[in-house]
Protein backbone atom coordinates (compact mmCIF):
# COMPACT_ATOMS: atom_id res chain seq x y z
CA UNK A 1 0.00 0.00 0.00
CA UNK A 2 1.11 3.81 -0.85
CA UNK A 3 1.40 5.53 2.67
CA UNK A 4 2.19 8.95 1.18
CA UNK A 5 1.15 11.32 -2.09
CA UNK A 6 3.31 9.32 -5.34
CA UNK A 7 6.03 12.36 -6.34
CA UNK A 8 6.13 10.08 -9.63
CA UNK A 9 2.93 9.31 -11.87
CA UNK A 10 3.03 7.50 -15.21
CA UNK A 11 -0.31 8.04 -17.54
CA UNK A 12 -1.20 5.96 -19.62
CA UNK A 13 -3.34 7.72 -22.55
CA UNK A 14 -3.04 11.58 -23.81
CA UNK A 15 -6.61 12.04 -24.38
CA UNK A 16 -8.34 14.73 -23.12
CA UNK A 17 -9.33 12.17 -19.88
CA UNK A 18 -5.48 11.21 -19.84
CA UNK A 19 -4.23 14.71 -19.91
CA UNK A 20 -7.18 16.36 -17.70
CA UNK A 21 -5.44 14.41 -15.22
CA UNK A 22 -2.21 15.00 -15.86
CA UNK A 23 -2.49 18.56 -15.50
CA UNK A 24 -4.57 18.29 -12.31
CA UNK A 25 -2.01 16.01 -11.02
CA UNK A 26 1.07 18.38 -11.61
CA UNK A 27 -1.63 20.93 -10.07
CA UNK A 28 -1.19 19.10 -6.74
CA UNK A 29 2.92 18.46 -7.25
CA UNK A 30 3.28 15.20 -9.23
CA UNK A 31 6.06 14.50 -11.16
CA UNK A 32 3.91 13.31 -14.65
CA UNK A 33 4.73 11.18 -17.61
CA UNK A 34 2.29 10.84 -20.41
CA UNK A 35 2.23 8.14 -22.35
CA UNK A 36 0.49 7.63 -25.75
CA UNK A 37 0.53 4.42 -28.34
CA UNK A 38 -0.30 7.07 -30.96
CA UNK A 39 -0.03 10.92 -31.57
CA UNK A 40 -1.50 13.38 -29.31
CA UNK A 41 -4.57 14.96 -30.79
CA UNK A 42 -5.30 12.11 -33.44
CA UNK A 43 -7.19 10.08 -31.00
CA UNK A 44 -10.99 9.59 -29.91
CA UNK A 45 -10.75 13.02 -28.38
CA UNK A 46 -9.73 14.42 -32.23
CA UNK A 47 -13.06 14.25 -34.19
CA UNK A 48 -15.92 14.33 -32.16
CA UNK A 49 -18.55 16.99 -31.55
CA UNK A 50 -17.17 18.89 -29.54
CA UNK A 51 -20.27 19.76 -27.20
CA UNK A 52 -19.95 21.08 -23.73
CA UNK A 53 -23.06 20.35 -22.46
CA UNK A 54 -23.58 19.22 -19.40
CA UNK A 55 -27.79 19.68 -19.48
CA UNK A 56 -28.12 16.83 -21.89
CA UNK A 57 -25.74 14.16 -20.50
CA UNK A 58 -28.06 11.05 -19.92
CA UNK A 59 -27.40 7.56 -19.95
CA UNK A 60 -27.05 5.41 -23.46
CA UNK A 61 -29.22 3.04 -21.97
CA UNK A 62 -32.92 4.56 -21.73
CA UNK A 63 -35.69 3.22 -21.39
CA UNK A 64 -37.04 1.99 -25.15
CA UNK A 65 -33.13 1.82 -26.48
CA UNK A 66 -34.14 -1.77 -27.11
CA UNK A 67 -35.85 -0.66 -30.49
CA UNK A 68 -32.49 0.48 -32.02
CA UNK A 69 -30.92 -2.47 -30.43
CA UNK A 70 -33.38 -4.66 -32.73
CA UNK A 71 -32.91 -2.08 -35.95
CA UNK A 72 -29.09 -2.21 -35.57
CA UNK A 73 -29.01 -5.81 -36.07
CA UNK A 74 -30.96 -5.70 -39.34
CA UNK A 75 -30.19 -2.08 -41.11
CA UNK A 76 -26.24 -1.50 -41.95
CA UNK A 77 -27.73 2.16 -42.00
CA UNK A 78 -29.18 2.49 -38.68
CA UNK A 79 -28.04 4.94 -36.22
CA UNK A 80 -27.10 2.19 -34.12
CA UNK A 81 -24.61 -0.51 -35.60
CA UNK A 82 -24.35 -3.78 -34.17
CA UNK A 83 -22.44 -6.44 -35.76
CA UNK A 84 -23.48 -9.86 -37.04
CA UNK A 85 -21.34 -11.71 -35.60
CA UNK A 86 -20.05 -14.20 -32.88
CA UNK A 87 -18.45 -12.28 -30.29
CA UNK A 88 -19.26 -13.52 -25.90
CA UNK A 89 -18.06 -10.21 -25.09
CA UNK A 90 -20.16 -7.90 -26.96
CA UNK A 91 -22.78 -10.41 -26.12
CA UNK A 92 -22.49 -10.31 -22.83
CA UNK A 93 -22.07 -6.42 -22.90
CA UNK A 94 -25.54 -6.17 -24.70
CA UNK A 95 -27.33 -8.31 -22.13
CA UNK A 96 -26.42 -6.26 -19.41
CA UNK A 97 -27.07 -3.07 -21.20
CA UNK A 98 -30.06 -4.37 -21.75
CA UNK A 99 -31.22 -5.61 -18.51
CA UNK A 100 -30.39 -1.10 -18.01
CA UNK A 101 -32.90 -0.24 -20.37
CA UNK A 102 -35.66 0.50 -17.36
CA UNK A 103 -36.78 3.59 -16.54
CA UNK A 104 -35.59 3.44 -13.05
CA UNK A 105 -32.02 2.19 -13.64
CA UNK A 106 -32.00 4.99 -16.61
CA UNK A 107 -33.38 7.37 -13.25
CA UNK A 108 -30.23 5.77 -11.43
CA UNK A 109 -27.91 6.18 -13.76
CA UNK A 110 -28.89 9.95 -14.07
CA UNK A 111 -28.65 10.81 -10.59
CA UNK A 112 -25.61 9.33 -10.22
CA UNK A 113 -23.49 11.06 -12.81
CA UNK A 114 -25.26 14.71 -11.66
CA UNK A 115 -22.26 15.38 -9.34
CA UNK A 116 -19.92 15.42 -12.10
CA UNK A 117 -22.53 17.52 -15.07
CA UNK A 118 -22.58 19.96 -12.38
CA UNK A 119 -19.11 20.35 -11.99
CA UNK A 120 -18.11 19.80 -15.83
CA UNK A 121 -18.37 23.60 -17.01
CA UNK A 122 -16.29 24.52 -14.18
CA UNK A 123 -13.94 22.02 -15.37
CA UNK A 124 -13.41 23.88 -18.39
CA UNK A 125 -12.85 27.20 -17.37
CA UNK A 126 -10.32 26.32 -14.49
CA UNK A 127 -8.45 25.02 -17.27
CA UNK A 128 -8.80 27.78 -19.62
CA UNK A 129 -8.29 30.65 -17.04
CA UNK A 130 -4.97 28.80 -15.45
CA UNK A 131 -3.60 29.38 -19.11
CA UNK A 132 -4.69 26.38 -21.11
CA UNK A 133 -5.17 27.93 -24.95
CA UNK A 134 -8.63 26.89 -25.64
CA UNK A 135 -11.69 28.59 -26.28
CA UNK A 136 -15.12 28.07 -24.72
CA UNK A 137 -17.89 29.17 -27.07
CA UNK A 138 -21.53 29.70 -25.48
CA UNK A 139 -23.91 28.68 -28.00
CA UNK A 140 -27.73 27.01 -28.42
CA UNK A 141 -28.27 23.63 -29.38
CA UNK A 142 -31.52 23.37 -31.95
CA UNK A 143 -33.05 20.56 -32.38
CA UNK A 144 -34.55 19.47 -35.74
CA UNK A 145 -37.81 17.08 -35.92
CA UNK A 146 -39.76 16.27 -38.67
CA UNK A 147 -42.80 15.36 -36.61
CA UNK A 148 -44.45 17.48 -33.85
CA UNK A 149 -45.28 13.12 -32.18
CA UNK A 150 -41.26 13.35 -31.84
CA UNK A 151 -40.41 17.57 -30.85
CA UNK A 152 -43.03 16.49 -28.07
CA UNK A 153 -41.34 13.56 -26.74
CA UNK A 154 -38.53 15.25 -26.63
CA UNK A 155 -39.63 18.55 -24.98
CA UNK A 156 -41.58 15.77 -22.25
CA UNK A 157 -37.70 14.40 -22.02
CA UNK A 158 -35.86 17.98 -21.20
CA UNK A 159 -38.47 18.47 -18.77
CA UNK A 160 -38.54 15.73 -16.70
CA UNK A 161 -34.28 15.90 -17.25
CA UNK A 162 -34.98 19.99 -15.39
CA UNK A 163 -36.75 18.55 -12.89
CA UNK A 164 -33.85 16.25 -12.04
CA UNK A 165 -31.81 18.62 -11.55
CA UNK A 166 -30.17 18.93 -15.04
CA UNK A 167 -29.37 22.68 -15.68
CA UNK A 168 -31.69 23.60 -18.81
CA UNK A 169 -33.44 26.32 -20.58
CA UNK A 170 -35.23 25.53 -23.62
CA UNK A 171 -38.03 26.64 -25.78
CA UNK A 172 -39.67 25.93 -29.08
CA UNK A 173 -38.83 27.53 -31.88
CA UNK A 174 -41.61 29.52 -33.59
CA UNK A 175 -39.45 29.07 -37.65
CA UNK A 176 -37.73 25.71 -37.65
CA UNK A 177 -35.65 27.44 -40.35
CA UNK A 178 -34.55 30.26 -38.13
CA UNK A 179 -31.22 28.73 -37.61
CA UNK A 180 -30.10 28.89 -41.60
CA UNK A 181 -29.73 25.48 -42.20
CA UNK A 182 -32.66 23.18 -41.23
CA UNK A 183 -34.43 22.52 -44.69
CA UNK A 184 -38.64 22.25 -44.89
CA UNK A 185 -38.63 18.85 -43.96
CA UNK A 186 -37.87 20.14 -40.22
CA UNK A 187 -41.80 21.23 -39.27
CA UNK A 188 -40.42 21.31 -35.40
CA UNK A 189 -37.34 22.73 -33.49
CA UNK A 190 -36.36 23.20 -30.04
CA UNK A 191 -33.64 25.16 -28.97
CA UNK A 192 -31.63 24.73 -25.93
CA UNK A 193 -29.76 27.80 -24.61
CA UNK A 194 -26.85 28.02 -21.58
CA UNK A 195 -24.69 25.66 -23.68
CA UNK A 196 -21.20 25.82 -25.11
CA UNK A 197 -18.68 24.02 -27.49
CA UNK A 198 -14.77 23.61 -28.02
CA UNK A 199 -12.42 22.32 -30.85
CA UNK A 200 -11.46 19.26 -29.16
CA UNK A 201 -8.66 18.81 -31.03
CA UNK A 202 -7.12 21.97 -30.42
CA UNK A 203 -8.16 21.66 -26.85
CA UNK A 204 -6.09 18.63 -26.68
CA UNK A 205 -3.10 19.95 -28.43
CA UNK A 206 -3.34 23.13 -25.62
CA UNK A 207 -3.33 20.68 -22.98
CA UNK A 208 -0.93 18.82 -24.14
CA UNK A 209 1.39 22.18 -24.51
CA UNK A 210 0.23 23.34 -21.28
CA UNK A 211 1.27 19.94 -19.43
CA UNK A 212 5.11 19.72 -21.29
CA UNK A 213 4.98 23.79 -20.51
CA UNK A 214 5.13 23.04 -16.74
CA UNK A 215 7.37 20.33 -16.85
CA UNK A 216 5.48 17.32 -17.65
CA UNK A 217 7.03 14.43 -20.29
CA UNK A 218 4.47 13.05 -23.18
CA UNK A 219 5.82 10.16 -25.04
CA UNK A 220 4.21 9.52 -28.77
CA UNK A 221 4.34 6.16 -29.86
CA UNK A 222 4.76 4.40 -27.07
CA UNK A 223 2.23 1.64 -26.69
CA UNK A 224 2.15 0.04 -23.35
CA UNK A 225 1.59 -3.42 -23.38
CA UNK A 226 1.28 -4.32 -19.39
CA UNK A 227 1.32 -3.02 -16.29
CA UNK A 228 2.35 -4.39 -12.83
CA UNK A 229 3.23 -2.92 -9.09
CA UNK A 230 5.53 -4.81 -6.39
CA UNK A 231 6.29 -3.04 -2.89
CA UNK A 232 7.92 0.29 -3.74
CA UNK A 233 6.47 1.36 -6.90
CA UNK A 234 4.46 0.88 -9.73
CA UNK A 235 5.63 0.28 -13.33
CA UNK A 236 5.04 -0.58 -17.32
CA UNK A 237 5.91 -2.32 -20.13
CA UNK A 238 6.34 -1.22 -23.61
CA UNK A 239 5.57 -2.49 -26.91
CA UNK A 240 9.54 -1.57 -27.06
CA UNK A 241 10.66 -3.86 -24.46
CA UNK A 242 11.06 -0.76 -22.15
CA UNK A 243 9.98 -0.80 -18.54
CA UNK A 244 9.23 2.59 -17.16
CA UNK A 245 8.69 2.66 -13.02
CA UNK A 246 6.72 5.13 -11.33
CA UNK A 247 5.04 5.60 -7.69
CA UNK A 248 1.75 5.19 -9.33
CA UNK A 249 -0.08 4.17 -12.57
CA UNK A 250 -2.94 5.49 -13.75
CA UNK A 251 -5.19 4.24 -17.09
CA UNK A 252 -6.89 6.69 -19.39
CA UNK A 253 -7.01 4.29 -22.50
CA UNK A 254 -10.55 4.63 -23.81
CA UNK A 255 -11.81 1.93 -25.37
CA UNK A 256 -8.68 -0.33 -24.91
CA UNK A 257 -8.85 0.05 -21.05
CA UNK A 258 -9.93 -3.64 -20.56
CA UNK A 259 -6.56 -4.61 -22.29
CA UNK A 260 -4.54 -3.43 -19.34
CA UNK A 261 -6.97 -3.05 -16.48
CA UNK A 262 -8.81 -6.44 -16.78
CA UNK A 263 -6.42 -8.12 -14.52
CA UNK A 264 -6.38 -5.48 -12.24
CA UNK A 265 -10.26 -5.96 -11.41
CA UNK A 266 -11.34 -3.93 -13.82
CA UNK A 267 -14.34 -6.45 -15.11
CA UNK A 268 -17.31 -4.32 -15.96
CA UNK A 269 -16.95 -4.64 -19.61
CA UNK A 270 -15.87 -1.57 -21.91
CA UNK A 271 -16.97 -2.14 -25.14
CA UNK A 272 -16.12 0.46 -28.41
CA UNK A 273 -19.00 2.35 -29.37
CA UNK A 274 -17.12 3.71 -32.30
CA UNK A 275 -18.40 7.36 -33.62
CA UNK A 276 -17.81 8.62 -37.21
CA UNK A 277 -17.53 12.47 -38.03
CA UNK A 278 -16.59 14.65 -41.27
CA UNK A 279 -16.66 18.30 -42.00
CA UNK A 280 -18.60 20.35 -44.85
CA UNK A 281 -18.72 23.84 -45.95
CA UNK A 282 -21.95 25.42 -45.89
CA UNK A 283 -23.67 28.46 -47.29
CA UNK A 284 -24.06 30.18 -44.22
CA UNK A 285 -23.03 29.13 -40.44
CA UNK A 286 -25.80 28.54 -37.86
CA UNK A 287 -26.75 29.84 -34.90
CA UNK A 288 -25.29 27.72 -32.70
CA UNK A 289 -24.78 23.90 -32.50
CA UNK A 290 -27.66 21.47 -34.38
CA UNK A 291 -29.23 18.23 -33.50
CA UNK A 292 -31.30 16.04 -35.33
CA UNK A 293 -32.85 13.61 -32.28
CA UNK A 294 -34.45 10.88 -34.53
CA UNK A 295 -31.58 10.62 -36.85
CA UNK A 296 -28.93 10.64 -33.84
CA UNK A 297 -26.76 13.12 -35.76
CA UNK A 298 -25.35 16.48 -34.55
CA UNK A 299 -23.71 19.51 -35.87
CA UNK A 300 -21.01 21.68 -35.00
CA UNK A 301 -19.44 25.25 -36.22
CA UNK A 302 -16.17 23.89 -37.08
CA UNK A 303 -13.25 26.44 -38.14
CA UNK A 304 -15.68 28.58 -40.65
CA UNK A 305 -17.15 24.97 -41.99
CA UNK A 306 -19.51 22.29 -39.98
CA UNK A 307 -18.56 19.22 -38.27
CA UNK A 308 -21.47 16.58 -38.59
CA UNK A 309 -20.99 13.41 -36.36
CA UNK A 310 -23.05 10.85 -35.66
CA UNK A 311 -23.79 6.76 -35.20
CA UNK A 312 -23.05 4.23 -32.80
CA UNK A 313 -20.96 1.06 -33.82
CA UNK A 314 -20.04 -1.36 -32.01
CA UNK A 315 -16.75 -3.25 -33.55
CA UNK A 316 -13.04 -3.50 -32.50
CA UNK A 317 -11.62 -0.05 -31.61
CA UNK A 318 -8.63 -1.14 -34.02
CA UNK A 319 -10.64 -2.16 -36.92
CA UNK A 320 -10.70 0.45 -40.22
CA UNK A 321 -12.82 3.35 -40.99
CA UNK A 322 -16.23 1.84 -42.72
CA UNK A 323 -16.96 4.77 -45.37
CA UNK A 324 -20.44 3.05 -45.53
CA UNK A 325 -20.96 4.42 -41.82
CA UNK A 326 -19.80 7.64 -42.60
CA UNK A 327 -22.29 7.82 -45.82
CA UNK A 328 -24.67 6.63 -43.65
CA UNK A 329 -24.56 9.73 -41.13
CA UNK A 330 -24.60 12.06 -44.35
CA UNK A 331 -27.56 10.42 -45.84
CA UNK A 332 -29.78 10.49 -42.94
CA UNK A 333 -29.79 14.07 -43.22
CA UNK A 334 -29.00 15.37 -46.64
CA UNK A 335 -32.69 16.08 -46.56
CA UNK A 336 -33.12 17.88 -43.37
CA UNK A 337 -30.39 20.45 -44.08
CA UNK A 338 -30.24 22.73 -46.62
CA UNK A 339 -27.13 25.11 -47.68
CA UNK A 340 -24.42 22.43 -47.16
CA UNK A 341 -21.91 21.57 -49.96
CA UNK A 342 -22.21 17.37 -49.49
CA UNK A 343 -19.23 17.57 -52.58
CA UNK A 344 -16.76 19.03 -49.68
CA UNK A 345 -17.35 16.18 -47.59
CA UNK A 346 -13.88 15.43 -45.91
CA UNK A 347 -11.92 14.66 -43.01
CA UNK A 348 -14.05 11.80 -42.36
CA UNK A 349 -13.02 10.33 -39.17
CA UNK A 350 -13.61 7.59 -36.91
CA UNK A 351 -13.11 7.37 -33.16
CA UNK A 352 -14.13 4.53 -30.43
CA UNK A 353 -16.31 5.78 -27.54
CA UNK A 354 -15.69 3.69 -24.16
CA UNK A 355 -18.95 2.60 -23.40
CA UNK A 356 -19.78 0.75 -20.09
CA UNK A 357 -23.01 -1.68 -20.15
CA UNK A 358 -24.54 0.75 -16.70
CA UNK A 359 -23.92 4.03 -18.19
CA UNK A 360 -21.45 5.04 -15.83
CA UNK A 361 -17.52 5.81 -15.96
CA UNK A 362 -15.06 4.17 -14.65
CA UNK A 363 -12.84 6.26 -12.40
CA UNK A 364 -10.76 5.36 -9.40
CA UNK A 365 -8.26 2.46 -8.06
CA UNK A 366 -7.87 -0.82 -9.21
CA UNK A 367 -7.32 -3.51 -7.15
CA UNK A 368 -3.85 -2.39 -7.08
CA UNK A 369 -3.04 0.68 -4.44
CA UNK A 370 -0.79 1.88 -7.31
CA UNK A 371 -2.87 1.91 -10.04
CA UNK A 372 -5.42 3.82 -11.32
CA UNK A 373 -8.21 3.89 -14.13
CA UNK A 374 -10.14 6.65 -15.84
CA UNK A 375 -12.65 5.55 -18.86
CA UNK A 376 -15.66 4.49 -20.02
CA UNK A 377 -17.37 8.03 -20.37
CA UNK A 378 -19.16 6.90 -23.76
CA UNK A 379 -20.48 9.74 -25.63
CA UNK A 380 -19.71 12.29 -22.87
CA UNK A 381 -15.57 12.02 -22.58
CA UNK A 382 -14.99 15.39 -23.71
CA UNK A 383 -17.66 17.14 -21.67
CA UNK A 384 -16.80 15.34 -18.41
CA UNK A 385 -13.11 14.91 -19.00
CA UNK A 386 -11.69 17.93 -17.06
CA UNK A 387 -13.63 17.10 -13.78
CA UNK A 388 -12.94 13.42 -13.99
CA UNK A 389 -9.18 14.33 -14.34
CA UNK A 390 -9.34 16.73 -11.09
CA UNK A 391 -11.44 14.26 -9.05
CA UNK A 392 -9.11 11.84 -9.73
CA UNK A 393 -5.88 13.43 -9.49
CA UNK A 394 -7.28 14.06 -5.77
CA UNK A 395 -8.07 10.80 -4.85
CA UNK A 396 -4.58 9.69 -6.56
CA UNK A 397 -2.68 12.32 -4.42
CA UNK A 398 -4.74 12.39 -1.14
CA UNK A 399 -5.38 8.74 -0.92
CA UNK A 400 -9.19 9.28 -0.45
CA UNK A 401 -11.88 8.83 -3.29
CA UNK A 402 -14.30 12.42 -3.33
CA UNK A 403 -18.00 11.94 -2.61
CA UNK A 404 -18.28 12.69 -6.00
CA UNK A 405 -16.82 9.57 -7.36
CA UNK A 406 -19.11 7.09 -5.11
CA UNK A 407 -20.46 4.99 -7.68
CA UNK A 408 -17.68 5.24 -10.34
CA UNK A 409 -16.02 2.56 -8.74
CA UNK A 410 -13.97 0.66 -11.44
CA UNK A 411 -13.99 -2.91 -9.55
CA UNK A 412 -17.57 -2.44 -9.51
CA UNK A 413 -19.66 -5.75 -10.84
Amino acid sequence: MTTSAPESILVVGAGIIGLSLAWHLQEQGARVTVLDRGIVGQGASWGNAGWVSPGLVTPLAEPGAWRHALKGLVDRDAPLSIPARLDPKLLRFLLRFSHNMTAARWLKTLTALQPLTHLAEQGFAELIAAGVHATLTPAPINLGFTSASAAQAYTTELAHLRHLGQDLSFTTTSDPNDTALFAPAIMHAVRVDGQSYIDPGAFVLALAQSVRDRGGQIVENCAVTDVQDDAVSASVLTAAGETMRADAVALATGAWLPRLSRRLGVKVGVQSGRGYSFTVDTARQPTGALYFPTQRVVGTPYRGALRIAGTMEFQHPDTPLNSRRANSVRNAVHPLMTGVDWSSMRDVWVGARPVTPDGLPLIGRTHSSRVFASGGHGMWGVVLGPVSGRLLAQQIMTGSAPDELTHFDPTRR
